[in-house]
């Protein structure tokens, strides 16, 4: 019998429910809960991946697949900023200096990379009911089902290792990459040393935005290669330089990859196994909660609770703040739990989540501690909805 997974916290059997919101309840419960849409790549690519040094998004807009350029396009790396670099790795990382020089002479600047980096300058506005329909399709969700079957075994280990649900686990490698079948044809090391190294519009070469953590990232890049005894320009991923069936940045790949096959390696690119240990290391070392609940629908009366929405996703106002401003806690898709709500401690945290849409009302959740600790894996609150959508539909299609 698949485990519960608590997006939504049951009372204990102990709590008098009628029957017909235990079954609701039931129904909903069971599960607690980067790229690109509507392609994974793309998400990926714009993430802010995995907490501070990782998580590689920070963009939930959706955006059109951007073309691979062809190989030999581009242009090399700038010498003064690449020479200091190669210092660097030298003295911190005990490199080869010869062996780093002939590396990057083979290493092109990508304008792609660049401009599918910056957001554009009149973005429209986000959609999520486009967001959402991206990833909650037949297609995806059968994927998801045969995963669940398959890697069963693996999952249910995760789970009592890590305390995150299967359907979690299976929701986070669905929308990254179908489960492996979409992690990214760019060379890694272009993406990386052009974001770290590279230069646009006039700025000096090592000045882009962000360009300190893409320089960390391309040095956590040649380690990791140099670990695992990987020829460095073979390795594709996301053109943010995400790669592997989880997207994982190297930097995280090296924090919180994980042998869970036992072969001695975490092989995040090829092992299924390792990939489902590292998602279910990633989110309990980011403080995942066991058997605690994700998300909840909001019910809302009045005005008061509007001041409440700032855009972020940690929580910092106790459910009963959120209450008495008008914004109570209901099971998601469902009606209104009884209030005072028995099941959970009002001085729990919450944040109030508005989903908006060009072409419907906005749509409202109040998102507790696991929510925000989705959104370390990718900062928008877009995506931990749809993260937290995918397993429950998976969980309800068990």
């Amino acid at each position: 019998m698949p485990s519960r997974l608590p997006f939504i916290f049951l009372p204990r059997p102990n709590t008098l429910l009628c029957t017909l919101l235990s079954a609701m309840l039931l129904l909903l419960h069971g599960l607690p809960l980067q790229a690109q849409p509507p392609t994974p790549s793309t998400a990926q690519a714009v993430n802010k991946k995995h907490s501070a040094a990782h998580k590689h998004k920070g963009a939930s807009k959706t955006r059109a697949p951007v073309p691979v350029p062809a190989p030999g396009t581009g242009k090399a790396i700038d010498p003064v900023t690449l020479e200091r670099f190669i210092d660097e790795m030298v003295t911190q990382q005990a490199f080869d200096r010869a062996m780093l020089q002939n590396l990057f002479r083979q290493v092109r600047q990508l304008p792609a990379v660049i401009d599918a980096m910056t957001p554009p300058a009149q973005a429209p506005m986000r959609s999520w009911r486009s967001y959402r329909a991206a990833f909650l399709n037949e297609a995806r969700l059968s994927a998801g089902d045969q995963y669940l079957q398959r890697h069963r075994e693996v999952l249910a280990r995760a789970r009592s290792q890590y305390g995150v649900p299967e359907e979690v686990i299976a929701a986070i490698l669905g929308v990254e990459t179908i489960y492996g079948r979409n992690t990214g044809n760019w060379r890694v090391i272009d993406a990386l040393a052009t974001m770290a190294l590279g230069s646009a519009n006039g700025m000096p070469p090592g000045s882009l935005p962000r360009a300190e953590f893409f320089r960390d990232e391309l040095a956590s890049f040649l380690v990791f290669a140099r670990d695992q005894q990987l020829d460095a320009l073979t390795v594709r991923g996301s053109y943010a330089g995400a790669f592997g069936i989880p997207q994982f940045m190297p930097g995280s790949w090296r924090r919180w990859g994980i042998d869970f096959d036992g072969d001695g390696r975490a092989d995040l690119r090829a092992s299924h196994a390792d990939a489902i240990g590292s998602v279910a290391n990633f989110l309990a070392s980011h403080g995942w909660e066991r058997d605690a609940p994700i998300a909840f629908d909001a019910q809302l009366q009045g005005e008061a609770w509007r001041t409440l929405i700032d855009g972020t996703v940690k929580p910092v106002q106790s459910l009963a703040t959120l209450a008495a401003a008008g914004a109570r806690i209901a099971p998601l898709g469902g009606e209104a739990l009884p209030q005072p709500d028995p099941t959970l401690d009002p001085a729990r945290l919450g944040i109030l989540i508005e989903l908006r849409s060009s072409d419907a009302d906005p749509a409202y959740r109040i998102g507790l501690h696991n929510f925000w600790v989705i959104t370390r894996y990718n900062r928008s609150s877009f995506y931990a909805s749809a993260v937290l959508d995918f397993a429950l539909a998976l969980r309800a299609r068990r």
